[in-house]
């Protein structure tokens, strides 16, 4: 493959990394007028949830895919059934139709996501990929900028739709660089080498869980429901344990976890995403309900969190290959995200605006660092035939944390906030007209409409307005209160996240040694596989 190809070819991977990401963020500031205008704010968050369940569920099954037949027709299949079902979501007739073409959509998602960093080492050496990830990493949250940003200009100036279309474009220039330039790889793999029980048991599993997990923003996390849904879920997946240790090629090959660098890198990714989604869910809290900020650009709450990402994320890709104990950067680096998440837990009514700012970038420099660390390490760790599936398996351990840190953190702020707003007006002892003006039982939403606060004041007599303010500070500060313990457990899982990180084992990215080792390590892994299935 000459430079220039290998240069075009990473450029089309880049667009469909670019694609998958901005997706995620452009979607969500629309959200609010898609709902007003086909009427379905019972199916909000399903628009979210399709999408993940169906991304989550196809990224290990399309790892294993691309190790048997090559990363190429995996991408290509990807960005077209992607482009696709974007196309459908613009043309969405009502929510229904919405959340059906968002899962549909998911799934190619989950296969961009599962097949770009894999590509990506199938093109480059150990060396150059750690810096190739680093650039990949600041993709990402390049997309998590722009995306809010476009996606609110094309709402309030054209139409939501375009929040879908404007992916054709994009999508359909990243398909013709990757099919013009990508190399095709020979496999001798069949459609019987496909673990399809192991697929579907893997989907039977995961559905479950994850919509259990997305429920508990209205269920109880103790519900009948939700527990009902774990139990499904414990169950189906003792058969896929047991279903996956009998076939030739299964879709998630245990054998993995007794590679240390496989298993400390995806314990990582779990707890760095529980903390990072903490962060990223709960900041407009802070910002609007707290701090009494207006959502004038819902992009700019998260930027400064970001730009951190895309800065660690580059410079990490470098310092890799140039550190003999790279392990370390993980360590600092998630270390740093802890400080960020505990300085968040800080926040008072009172807190400085660039306070909060400082603590997100914070939290991004530890989310940027551990991005292509964690997964450059885990290839350089695992035999070649693991590449798609121990990299796709990073990917889904992260999205996993991601689901369950918003589900339990989410429970907590909903057990909280209901009696520390209570507490607090409970403390003033006004009377009964003021008490009721604002909403009780943790109604968070209406400290983030400045217009329906507004309204409150103005039909109260001039004098007992400034008791009014009185009341509403004390509610913010009972907010700023639930989200100090919100922010409390996610530090509690960063701090695990650090001292699992320490038990990393550097494999050598660069030089004759790494492949020598890699030599040894694919003999050793390959030994080891038919005494693991037996």
């Amino acid at each position: 493959m000459t430079r220039g190809a290998r240069i075009l070819a990473t450029v089309g991977i880049g667009l469909a990394m670019f694609l998958a990401a901005l997706d995620q963020t452009i979607v969500a500031t629309a959200l609010p007028r898609i709902v007003a205008e086909l009427d379905g704010i019972a199916y909000y968050a399903w628009v979210a949830t399709a999408y993940m369940v169906a991304s989550t569920t196809l990224t290990p099954i399309a790892g294993k895919l691309g190790d048997l037949f090559g990363r190429k027709p995996l991408l290509l299949v990807g960005m077209v059934g992607f482009v696709a079902a974007s196309a459908l979501s613009g043309q969405a007739r009502d929510m229904t139709e919405l959340v059906l073409f968002r899962g549909i959509q998911g799934i190619f998602g989950g296969i961009l996501f599962a097949s770009v960093f894999a590509t990506l080492a199938d093109l480059f050496p150990p060396a150059v990929r750690a810096r190739m990830q680093g650039i990949f990493g600041g993709i990402f949250g390049l997309a998590s900028i722009v995306g809010p940003t476009v996606g609110g200009y094309l709402t309030d100036n054209v139409s939501w739709r375009w929040v879908f279309y404007v992916n054709v474009p994009v999508g359909i220039l990243a398909l013709a660089v990757v099919a013009l330039t990508l190399p095709r790889t020979r496999h001798e793999s069949s459609w019987r080498d496909i673990d399809f029980v192991g697929a579907v048991m893997l989907a039977v599993t995961l559905v479950p869980m994850l919509v259990a997990f997305s429920i508990t923003r209205d269920r109880d996390i103790l519900s009948p429901e939700v527990l009902g849904l774990f139990a499904f879920a414990a169950v189906a997946g003792v058969a896929f344990f047991i279903v996956e240790r009998r076939v030739a090629h299964p879709i998630v090959p245990f054998v993995l976890w007794k590679d240390r660098t496989f298993a400390v890198s995806s314990a990582t990714g779990f707890l760095v995403s529980f903390g990072m989604f903490g962060a990223i869910v709960y900041v407009s809290l802070i910002y609007q309900g707290v701090l009494g900020q207006p959502a004038t650009s819902s992009g700019l709450l998260v930027t400064p969190l970001m730009l951190g990402m895309i800065v660690a994320s580059i410079v990490t890709g470098q310092l890799m290959v140039r550190m003999e104990r790279y392990r370390f950067l993980g360590t600092v680096g998630i270390g740093v995200m802890t400080v960020g998440l505990w300085l968040l837990a800080q926040v008072g009514v009172g807190t400085a605006e660039s306070d909060v700012v400082r603590d997100l970038v914070l939290v991004g420099v530890g989310i940027g660092v551990s991005m292509p660390l964690y997964v450059n390490a885990v290839q350089s760790a695992l035999p070649v035939r693991y590449l798609g599936v121990a990299t796709s398996q990073i990917q889904f351990w992260r999205n996993i944390g991601s689901t369950v840190g918003v589900a339990i953190l989410g429970a907590v702020l909903s057990r909280e906030l209901p009696v520390k707003i209570a507490a607090a007006v409970a403390s003033l002892d006004l009377p009964p007209r003021l008490a009721s003006a604002l909403p009780q039982g943790g109604d968070a939403q209406a400290l983030l409409d400045p217009a329906r606060i507004a309204a409150a004041r103005a039909t109260l007599p001039s004098q007992v307005q400034p008791v009014f303010d009185q009341m509403l500070a004390a509610v913010r500060g009972a907010l700023a209160a639930s989200l100090h313990d919100v922010f409390v457990y996610a530090v509690v899982v960063a701090a695990a996240a650090v001292a699992v990180s320490v038990l990393l084992k550097e494999v050598p990215l660069r030089g004759h040694t790494p492949r020598v080792r890699r030599e040894v390590a694919d003999q050793e892994m390959h030994d080891e596989v038919p005494a693991f299935g037996e």
